[in-house]
C-alpha cells in the first residue's frame, strides 16, 4: 500500500491564506500600517534573484509591504553592514533577510549575525538560535518550521518518537533536530561520518532527509510505517528530485513529502509568517 502524499502546496496555500487574513486584521489593527520585508541581494546569482523576486510576490500577494536592496557582486562587507544597519533602525521594516549564498568576498554568517534578531525571519542569528535552544518566544527558520507543520498536518505524533535528521547545517540540521526535540521526540542528527548510515535511518520513525545528495535515501534505509520528509531539491537530467527515491520509498513509508511540492512551498509561506510575526511582537502585540 503507497504512502500517505504530504501535499506541502495545498497546505502552504493555506497558511498564505491565513496569513492574508491576518495582515488585513494588523493593518485595521494599526491605522493602515502592515507588515514590510527587506530583502538584501548580494551578487548576480539568478537562482538567488529568482528566490528573492519568489519571495517579494509572495508577500505582495497577502498585502505586505517589500523593500529590495540590490547589491553590486563587487560590494564591500562595509556596504552590506550600511544596509543591514540602516534597515534595522526602520520602523517600516519588520523583517529583513540577506540572502544566501553571498559572493566569496564576504561572510554570510557574520552579515545574517548582524541583523537586529527581531527583524530575524530567517531566524539565523545567534539570538534566534539561542531563544530556540531555550524554549522561549522568537522567530523559528522557515523551513524547518515549515516541516515542522507538515507533520502536525499529517497527523504525526512526535512525542516519544525516533525522529532522525540526515544533515547537520545550521540552515536546517541543527534548528529542525531541536524543534523536534522541543515536540518531545528523541532526536538523532547523521552526518557524512555517521556510521551505518543505513541502519540509524531504519530506526526512524520520522525520518527527514537534507544533505543534498540525489536520491540518496533507499527503501532498503526506511522503517515500515515511517514518516518521510524529503528537504532535498537537486536538479538531474530527469527534473528536480530529491533526496528520497520517492517511487521506491512510498511503497515503504506511511507517509512521505514529494519533490517538488512538498517542503518547498512551506519555506516562503513560514517567511511571510515570520514577518508578521515580527511585526506583532515589535508593536508589543505577541
Amino acid at each position: 500500500m503507497s504512502a500517505q502524499i504530504i501535499d506541502g502546496k495545498a497546505i502552504a496555500a493555506r497558511v498564505r491564506a491565513d496569513v492574508a487574513q491576518d495582515v488585513a486584521a494588523f493593518a485595521q489593527e494599526f491605522d493602515g500600517d502592515v507588515p514590510g520585508l527587506a530583502t538584501i541581494l548580494a551578487g548576480d546569482d539568478p537562482a538567488s534573484a529568482v528566490y528573492v523576486a519568489n519571495k517579494q510576490k509572495a508577500c505582495k500577494e497577502v498585502g505586505m509591504q517589500t523593500f529590495h536592496f540590490p547589491l553590486a557582486p563587487s560590494a564591500s562587507r562595509e556596504e552590506v553592514v550600511e544596509v543591514i544597519a540602516r534597515l534595522n533602525l526602520r520602523a517600516d521594516v519588520s523583517g529583513i533577510l540577506c540572502q544566501l549564498p553571498v559572493p566569496e568576498h564576504l561572510d554570510g554568517v557574520e552579515l545574517t549575525g548582524l541583523i537586529d534578531a527581531a527583524k530575524d525571519v530567517d531566524g539565523l542569528t545567534a539570538v534566534s538560535a539561542g531563544l530556540l535552544a531555550l524554549g522561549r518566544e522568537g522567530l523559528r527558520p522557515c523551513t524547518p518550521s515549515g516541516c515542522m507543520h507538515l507533520l502536525a498536518q499529517a497527523a504525526v505524533r512526535l512525542e516519544g518518537a525516533e525522529a532522525v535528521v540526515v544533515g547537520r547545517s545550521n540552515l536546517f540540521g541543527k534548528p529542525m533536530a531541536q524543534l523536534l526535540l522541543n515536540a518531545s521526540a528523541t532526536v538523532t542528527i547523521c552526518h557524512s561520518r555517521t556510521r551505518d548510515l543505513d541502519a540509524v535511518c531504519r530506526r526512524a520513525d520520522v525520518l527527514i532527509a537534507a544533505v543534498g545528495r540525489a536520491q540518496m535515501i533507499k527503501d532498503d534505509w526506511v522503517k515500515p510505517g515511517a514518516t518521510v520528509i524529503d528537504v532535498g531539491t537537486n536538479r538531474t537530467q530527469d527534473g528536480l528530485v530529491g533526496d528520497v527515491d520517492f517511487e521506491a520509498v512510498k511503497e515503504v513509508a506511511a507517509a512521505i513529502t514529494p519533490v517538488p511540492g512538498g517542503v518547498g512551498p512551506m519555506t516562503i509561506a513560514f517567511l511571510l509568517r515570520n514577518t508578521l510575526k515580527a511585526a506583532r511582537m515589535q508593536r508589543g502585540a505577541i
